[in-house]
């Protein structure tokens, strides 16, 4: 237990109720910090967000998270929501891409640029035979002494022009919406990088991982059995974890952070936040102003509103966050009657290289994924435009948005008529672009979050995208915090909360 005089003392603020914001809350105050969650939005989540209407389930960023790591998912079953985990529906578990102007399963055991099965490979129409040689020979490819290279350079020299712009621009795209001849293969990729440096070949080192790895893996090909969503939507995840902090004492505020001074502590300046597109959470309190004094404060904003913030603590630290590009992206759900569609949508979704030259990136058949997310006679798809590499699609307009998703899904998947939902999400800046130099920057940026005493920041943009990664950022930076922190330590050891205090 916390004396009196360490618990009044013990104060922290936590910027950002997105997951990472949520994960460093729970260690603060499961460490026995008084903690105070701030969100400009006033609502739980970040861009994680789920609409529900009508038996239509549509998420509008993130609809499924991977099992590989455990971060989220033992968050989820410590929250009491393992009766809500949903794996990939084994129908769906594969991918196709768009090849010559048809659709081709993406050969079985390719994961991402590693060729399992070589064989799979070889029968597959997306290659030439020049392209299948190629990849065939990429056990012969001496390993680079490089410490990191670009996505598109990495691909090109083990597997060949043909199969980066077929089968690997594709399917990275619709994980990082970035430019493959910027993203860094140590931030984005490292495991692929160190698979080639240990044993000099991808295919060498593919074959070490199956050893150990779930057979059924091989033949399922992108890990698909180790994806799971929730049955009521991911958002179900924020709202429960939020419930749970308040329930162990955790404030909610719904402000904007003006500024940050450093005074024996921090010293917190909040203003009235500007309204959203989504409702906020009426237990978000909203002070009109307010200052809040602190002996931590974690911040898990985006880089380039954490920089603004961060400035008055350390102009270098500041300067690194800003050097974080974002691109933007847009979504487009699309509902349709069975009927309306020709295509079986008997995989997770389609992704289309660059070269084909079409107006979006992929579609995601969420229907076909995971169950309950269309009523019963209707299909449920999402459309992706934008990215880095085609900036200006996030900010068109909705009416071209919509008209560019239904022309492609139609000539694509033979989906006609009127569709019988459409619904627009606009991601503009939203994803952190790890360009090369990206983990250098990040060292960088810890070693200056460690020269503010009670600091500590995390969010996608540091390392890792993905649910699993952005809730272990959050729970990194506030040990940061507590361990960093001049003029008070935790009580006790940080635990997460069990379900049953939070059912």
């Amino acid at each position: 237990m916390t004396s009196p005089e360490s618990s009044k003392r013990c104060r922290c603020v936590v910027i950002g109720s997105g997951l990472a914001g949520l994960a460093a809350a729970d260690v603060m105050v499961n460490a026995g910090w008084q903690t105070t969650l701030i969100d400009a939005a006033g609502r739980a989540g970040g861009v994680i967000e789920t609409i529900r209407e009508d038996g239509w389930l549509i998420e509008r960023s993130a609809d499924s998270f991977l099992t590989t790591r455990p971060e989220a998912l033992e968050t989820a079953v410590q929250l009491g929501l393992e009766d809500q985990i949903l794996p990939l529906q084994a129908t769906a578990r594969r991918a196709l891409v768009l090849g010559r102007g048809q659709l081709h399963a993406v050969p079985a055991g390719f994961r991402l640029m590693v060729p399992g099965q070589l064989t799979s490979l070889l029968r597959s129409p997306l290659l030439s035979p020049l392209g299948k040689l190629r990849v065939a020979c990429e056990r012969f490819v001496p390993a680079s002494k490089a410490s990191d290279e670009s996505l598109e350079a990495f691909a090109v020299r083990r597997l060949g022009r043909e199969a980066f712009e077929r089968l690997v621009q594709p399917l990275c795209s619709g994980i990082w919406t970035a430019n493959p001849a910027k993203l860094s293969m140590a931030a984005a990729l490292p495991d692929f990088l160190a698979m080639e440096k240990q044993f000099g070949s991808l295919r060498a080192g593919e074959k070490k991982r199956l050893v150990t790895a779930d057979r059924r893996e091989a033949a399922a090909g992108a890990r698909y059995g180790h994806f799971v969503t929730l049955a009521t939507g991911l958002d179900t995840l924020a709202t429960r974890w939020i419930t749970s902090l308040r329930a162990r004492g955790v404030s909610t505020l719904q402000s904007r952070v003006l500024e940050i001074e450093r005074r024996d502590g921090f010293r917190v300046e909040l203003s009235p936040s500007p309204p959203t597109h989504a409702a906020p959470d009426p237990d978000f309190a909203q002070p009109l102003t307010q200052t809040l004094e602190a002996e931590a404060v974690i911040i898990t904003a985006p880089a380039p509103r954490a920089a603004g913030i961060v400035r008055p603590l350390s102009p270098a630290l500041a300067a690194e966050l800003a050097s974080i590009e974002y691109a933007g992206s847009a979504i487009v759900s699309l509902g349709y009657p069975r009927e309306a569609i020709s295509h079986p949508l008997d995989a997770a979704g389609l992704v289309i290289p660059r070269q084909e030259r079409r107006q979006i990136l992929a579609v995601s058949f969420s229907s076909s994924k995971f169950a309950h997310r269309a009523p019963a006679g209707h299909l449920l798809m999402r459309v992706f435009l934008g990215g880095a590499l085609d900036p200006a699609a996030a900010s068109l307009d909705d009416d071209t948005l919509v008209q560019r998703a239904t022309q492609e899904v139609g000539q694509l998947l033979g989906a006609h008529g009127r569709p019988s939902l459409v619904r627009v999400a606009r991601w503009e800046g939203a994803m952190p672009q790890y360009h090369l130099g990206h983990v250098e920057r990040v060292s960088r940026i810890k070693q200056l979050v460690a020269e503010v005493p009670g600091c500590g920041i995390a969010g996608a943009a540091l390392e890792g995208v993905g649910i699993p990664q952005v809730i272990a950022s959050g729970r990194a930076a506030a040990e940061q915090a507590m361990t960093t922190s001049s003029s008070c330590r935790p009580s006790r050891e940080p635990r997460l909360p069990s379900s049953s205090s939070s059912s």
